[in-house]
């Protein structure tokens, strides 16, 4: 066998994949990556762009990963004096169909509460997301201490912003 053989053979068995992940559900995850606050930290984040290609609205209603002990969804909200403070959305987050919903810092995002482990630049944690409908999608999520916040989605998180060209799906899997 070539080398132009095995490397187009190759190709098609990831293409083949890929298809096969994205047919199961409407909903991929894409530029996802995950930061805690240190070291040591007991917490940490996880933020990506949730797009529903499919007909019918769905919603992430749940998170889990080993590195935590608990995984939930949270956002920021300003309280009557204009603080904002991190809060649990226990209903999830909708993802209208035909658009994006961006987890982004200092909006809607993934929380880690007492990570089991510390997590370092580099890293892979592997997160289940869990939607009403589409139900199980399995993601792998770098660690990424350094990344800047992207302003051009930060704090949009609840918005529709159409297809935004995030980079590649990272691992994912329907159910």
């Amino acid at each position: 066998m070539t080398y132009k053989t095995i490397l187009a053979a190759s190709a098609a068995a990831f293409l083949a994949l890929a298809q096969g992940a994205m047919a199961d559900s409407a909903i991929t995850v894409t530029d996802p990556y995950m930061r805690a606050s240190g070291a040591m930290a007991s917490s940490g984040a996880a933020f990506m762009v949730i797009s529903n290609q499919g007909a019918e609205d769905d919603r992430l209603i749940a998170a889990a990963s080993d590195v935590a002990d608990r995984v939930e969804l949270h956002t920021h909200q300003s309280d009557a004096n204009g603080v904002m403070k991190m809060v649990h959305v226990e209903e999830g987050f909708p993802i209208t169909a035909g658009e994006d919903h961006i987890l982004a810092r200092g909006g809607d995002h993934v929380m880690f509460l007492g990570l089991n482990r510390p997590v370092a630049q580099g890293d892979v944690v592997t997160v289940t997301l869990t939607f009403e409908k589409a139900g199980d999608v399995v993601i792998e999520v770098p660690v990424d201490m350094d990344r800047k916040p992207d302003h051009a989605g930060a704090g949009h998180g609840a918005m529709g912003h159409g297809t935004m060209g995030h980079g590649a799906a990272m691992g994912q899997t329907g159910n």
